[in-house]
């Protein structure tokens, strides 16, 4: 069994040439989240909180600094080596869903597993729509689902091959109380069940709450870091 994954940066900075000069995305960002636990991101926006996801997931290098998954210091590989960790070890829930719209919802989910070689675990895929609430509408083109279903679609596909990591940018962001607190629940169990440690960049300090630890960016830097009581 490959065990979790733990994650940690250390000094990171990412620097963007901007129309009127250079601008520091984040600067000097160290952070170790412990293997299989959920960490919220919050703060306001342009504070750099999807420029941290992205450079967690390995989708762009730091300017300065390290990034290490597991036993893997993804900043230092190179693009190609990097999709290949992306593939095999994360899973992502992005603000807009990505689905391809000329697969069903349920393809969208099972090309996931297929792109693992494990194209024979259909019934996951239709179980992971009923955990979302979209019991029913697997066979579904994009086109014909809300933005709130296709999100959940995006949320059932992250967690279909069991990633060690899963980077979830807003996941309740278009979706409605109900819904949201299912998509939360589906992360936080895949959080217990399988290990998997869990990053959430979020506005809503209902969905922060639920996550072991919070932390807020401000202006590019870290601004707090608390751990939040267990539940009795």
């Amino acid at each position: 069994m490959i065990p979790p994954a733990r994650i940690r940066l250390e000094g990171v900075s990412k620097i963007y040439a901007g129309p009127s000069g250079m601008v520091c995305a984040l600067e000097g960002i160290s952070l170790d989240v412990e293997p299989a636990t959920s960490l919220a991101v919050t703060g306001p926006s342009g504070c750099g909180k999807s420029t941290l996801v992205g450079l967690i997931g390995g989708l762009e290098a730091p300017s300065t600094g390290c990034v290490v998954i597991g036993e893997c210091e993804i900043s230092r590989l190179s693009e190609r080596r990097r999709a290949r960790v992306r593939r095999e070890e994360f899973g992502f829930v992005f603000q807009s869903d990505n689905l391809l719209p000329f697969l069903t919802a349920v393809e969208n989910v099972a090309l996931q597993l297929a792109l693992h070689g494990r194209s024979n675990e259909f019934e996951r895929c239709t179980a992971l729509l009923a955990a979302v609430g979209l019991e029913g509408h697997g066979d579904k083109l994009p086109d014909q689902l809300s933005g709130g279903q296709r999100q959940r679609v995006a949320v059932a596909r992250a967690l279909a091959h069991r990633p060690r990591v899963v980077l979830a940018d807003e996941p309740t962001g278009s979706l409605d109380p109900v819904n949201a607190t299912a998509v939360v629940e589906l992360l936080l169990a895949a959080q217990r069940d399988f290990g998997t440690t869990l990053v959430v960049v979020t506005h809503d300090p209902t969905v922060a709450s639920r996550m072991d630890r919070t932390i807020s960016l401000c202006n590019g830097h870290l601004a707090a870091d608390n751990a939040h009581d267990p539940t009795p």
